[in-house]
């Protein structure tokens, strides 16, 4: 099971810097993928579920962006581009992966967030990722949704 969860860890963490190099050069989420199974030891990273959110988030962009809009307190643009992206990854895995548990996608988050981002945006993006779970994974919280929304 750990091998699994490893696996996935390695996989966000690879959509993680191909989604900022996708912010940076505009290349697209087929051209990118390639050229991270070119030229990275892929190994013990679950491939699939890398080309699953690459090309999930690519094809979601917007609608997922909308949703993430929602619950900042700042305009889009003023995100760091690392917390844009694992955003991104975040608000993906809990709206369309639900066979990931949402304290798993949180914590992932919070991860990279860590590793990757600025000091505290762990913070912030643990806090915009427990709302979207308020939103998108209210059975499994267990939460009454206060808008009614889901």
């Amino acid at each position: 099971m750990k091998s699994i969860a490893a696996a996935r860890r390695k996989a966000r963490r690879f959509t993680l810097q191909a989604l900022y190099q996708m912010q940076l050069t505009g290349d697209s989420a087929s051209v990118v993928e390639q050229q991270f199974l070119s030229d990275h030891d892929m190994k013990r990273v679950d491939t699939t579920y890398l080309h699953e959110l690459l090309v999930g988030i690519a094809a979601e962009e917007d609608a997922l962006l909308e949703t993430i809009k929602s619950k900042l307190d700042r305009d889009i643009g003023e995100i760091d581009p690392v917390e844009k992206a694992i955003l991104l990854i975040g608000s993906f895995e809990l709206s369309k992966r639900v066979d990931v548990p949402y304290k798993v996608v949180i914590n992932e988050a919070v991860e990279l967030a860590k590793l990757f981002g600025a000091s505290d945006s762990f913070k912030y993006v643990n806090s915009i990722l427990d709302q979207l779970a308020v939103q998108y994974r209210e059975v499994e919280r267990g939460v009454k949704n206060p808008l009614g929304q889901g």
